[in-house]
């Protein structure tokens, strides 16, 4: 068994006694989602009796109609009004797409406020009409803790030979973080089976599971972040905040004192670094990196959108410590604030899932927001506390030309450095992004092998002045985001 999920039942304990007629509880896990259920109605007084439906076993007593959803509601309706009790109905969501059940649900719902009578509709997909979205309260389940999967670990590996090097039991449990318990088992047992031991393959076969795993949830991205603070040209003012706030992930941090960092929102031009920054600093944490795309958390059903944002909090704090990088915030979030109510305010209130959670939260989900245009920013999401810093990302200056223009070229001819002019192309790349120099060098390479030869300093000279940059075409937006920025608004990314 595992230890008690206190935080949650705390939350149902309160809404069964407070007579809340139907609970829709989103969880895969569906034992450890009972066994919570059962735990609370133990504790109630009077004891609350469990019943479980399925649409195959109905109420496991045999009778074959009971397996049909309509007479499952029947049976409910037809409990002794004295009774305490809870009734769980696995994966019932289907269903409420019928308008017979859904109007049969509310007569359930309407009838079993005046009993201590709970519905709780157990399934691993959120699906509410609105017909019933006034009738139902939606909860999540928790994913297990740290110390959850540590006992299901201690269990599971009893007696199994360990080759873990020192400190490798501990990342164990932290790379199943943000799993289910079913799942870690099933990764671990096929982990002992290939390998027969213990070893730190298994940590690699729970970490690409994982990687499936958010692949399928379509809300999280797990990135697999190679760049480091050497790959970006320039930004020193950047990479020194960052450097700084990466000792506050240390132990001693914590013994100093020390609350874990927020994150930071980078506004920029197109092409400045921004999400070379964002991989970069979880390379420098040694975390994990999560994409979060916006769109992704919108659905089309009552209370999915914001389950999907809640859904997304709770998988990126069961992983921590890691870094969530929210790309292009400003697209996902434009119009709030303003007279644009297209989706009956289903963004305001994601949005505002969102920002409370990183004004409270004191886990270490480090957030890493970008953003190309600070007009469609919510004023809200500028405010302190949000984020530790807010950073403005300009246009590279000559310096920091010459620095995007050695890395990109160290990375494709290091052997030939000393042959490119460097000083000469960083002059001739005035207002061009490092997006778009490094689009220079490929441009002078596929000249070069077409001619069947290197290509060199005067071919990526020819590329660039052939190319128009966005610091031509978008004069006006760079204009506003220098003013912006030099207000006072934002900390300079460059030393």
């Amino acid at each position: 068994m595992s230890p008690p999920s206190s935080d949650f039942r705390t939350r149902l304990d309160l809404h069964v006694r407070a007579g809340y007629p139907v609970l829709y509880l989103v969880t895969s896990e569906e034992a450890r989602a009972e066994e919570e259920i059962r735990a609370v109605a133990a504790a109630l007084r009077p004891e609350r009796r469990v019943y479980v439906w399925d649409v195959v076993r109905g109420f496991g007593d045999g009778a074959a109609v009971r397996g049909l959803p309509g007479p499952a509601l029947d049976c409910v309706e037809k409990l002794p009004d004295g009774e305490a009790a809870i009734v769980v109905l696995r994966d019932f969501h289907p269903y409420l797409r019928d308008h017979q059940i859904a109007r049969q649900l509310r007569n359930v719902a309407a009838l079993l406020r005046a009993r201590r009578q709970t519905v709780v509709i157990c399934a691993p997909l959120l699906e509410v009409p609105a017909t019933v979205g006034e009738d139902i309260t939606i909860l999540d389940f928790p994913l297990p803790t740290y110390d959850q999967i540590a006992t299901r670990l201690s269990g599971l590996l009893e007696g199994v030979e360990s080759r873990l090097e020192s400190g490798a039991s501990e990342a164990l449990v932290k790379a199943c973080q943000g799993m289910t318990l079913s799942r870690i088992e099933r990764v671990v047992r096929m982990g002992l089976a290939a390998a027969g031991v213990l070893d730190e393959t298994v940590i690699d076969q729970v970490l690409e599971e994982k990687r499936q795993t958010l692949r399928r949830s379509g809300v999280l991205e797990f990135i697999n972040a190679e760049e480091n603070l050497d790959d970006i040209g320039g930004l020193r003012g950047l990479k020194a905040w960052l450097e700084r706030r990466a000792l506050a992930f240390s132990e001693r941090a914590r013994r100093y004192g020390l609350p874990n960092p927020k994150g930071l929102l980078l506004v920029g031009i197109q092409g400045t670094g921004k999400s070379l920054s964002a991989k970069a600093t979880a390379q420098l944490l040694r975390v994990p990196l999560l994409r979060l795309d916006v769109g992704r958390l919108m659905g089309s059903l009552v209370g999915e959108s914001e389950s999907r944002a809640r859904e997304m909090i709770a998988v990126a704090e069961a992983m921590a410590p890691t870094v969530l990088w929210i790309d292009e915030i400003d697209k996902g979030f434009r119009g709030l604030g303003s007279t644009f109510v297209g989706d009956s305010g289903t963004s305001a209130r994601v949005f505002g899932t969102l920002i409370t959670w990183m004004q409270e939260k004191t886990s270490a989900v480090f957030v890493v927001a970008t953003a190309n245009n600070i007009e469609a920013l919510p004023p809200e999401l500028l405010r302190k506390g949000r984020f530790d810093e807010i950073f403005f990302i300009d246009l590279p200056t000559l310096s920091e030309r010459r620095e995007i223009l050695e890395v990109h070229l160290t990375k494709r001819r290091e052997h030939r450095l000393r042959e490119f002019d460097l000083d000469a192309l960083a002059e001739a790349a005035e207002g061009y992004s490092g997006a778009e120099i490094e689009q220079g060098i490929l441009d002078a390479m596929y000249v070069g092998f077409e001619a069947r030869r290197e290509f060199t300093t005067e071919d990526v000279l020819v590329c660039l002045a052939e190319s128009v940059p966005l610091s031509r075409t978008k004069q006006a937006d760079i204009d506003a985001l220098r003013a912006w920025a030099a207000a006072g608004k934002a900390r300079t990314a460059s030393s």
